[in-house]
């Protein structure tokens, strides 16, 4: 059953890539070819859910401890939130390469994918099954390796936007560290056998697939520009 979970994370994060591939804007993020709105569009956005993640991967540990449940796994949870902790100042120093002051990078809204991401992992954190949040971390993690260190590649040789080269920094740092972490991730799923969890981290990881391609919406991107 665990093996099953892990082929069906798999299957998740493979269709989030697909989906992705067929999304213009994102394969223009994967392809190097997005201008610099587009880009900064899609930095921003990933800031506003990158900032959440140490603090809840942090929580869902925690009270995994209280709980008493899983140890090893909590203590991973905890470490992974040390792990993420500062990866959003990768994401303000990318997009200050780019022209953006971190006051105007949070003074423009969250969109309402970001936002419905942030909310579902705030609450199986806190008040629904804890594990969860390794749904997601999968589904990211794995879209991080075959797509990040890529499209950073792609950007800086084409060198369309400027100051590129200073503002891959986001892109290249996951590209890096993801890998031993799909690997590590599936490693201690495959140690779960509680049905109930199981159940939560799968779901955990369709909304993370479900929810992702809206990062690219022209709907959101022109919010953006309506704030600068």
């Amino acid at each position: 059953m665990s093996t099953d979970l892990i082929v069906k994370l798999e299957q998740e994060a493979n269709t989030l890539v697909r989906e992705l591939d067929a999304h213009p804007d994102a394969r223009s993020l994967f392809e190097g070819t997005a201008d610099a709105a587009r880009y900064a569009g899609y930095l921003v956005q990933s800031y506003h859910y990158v900032r959440w993640t140490a603090p809840l991967l942090g929580l869902a540990g925690r009270r995994m401890q209280r709980l008493g449940r899983h140890p090893a796994l909590a203590e991973l949870l905890v470490q992974k939130a040390k792990e993420e902790s500062g990866h959003e100042r990768w994401l303000l120093s990318d997009l200050r390469a780019l022209g953006w002051t971190k006051e105007r990078v949070e003074m423009t809204p969250a969109c309402a994918a970001v936002r419905a991401y942030v909310n579902w992992n705030r609450f199986t954190s806190e008040a629904g099954v804890p594990t969860a949040f390794l749904g997601t971390a999968y589904v990211l993690e794995h879209l991080s390796v075959v797509r990040a260190g890529l499209a950073a590649e792609r950007l800086v040789a084409r060198g369309a936007i400027p100051g590129i080269h200073r503002a891959v920094t986001f892109l290249r740092g996951h590209a890096g560290a993801d890998e031993g972490h799909v690997a590590e991730l599936a490693s201690v799923l495959r140690t779960l056998e509680d049905p109930a969890e199981r159940e939560a981290i799968l779901l955990s990881a369709t909304t993370t697939r479900a929810l992702y391609p809206a990062l690219f919406t022209p709907v959101e991107e022109a919010a953006v520009h309506d704030v600068g």
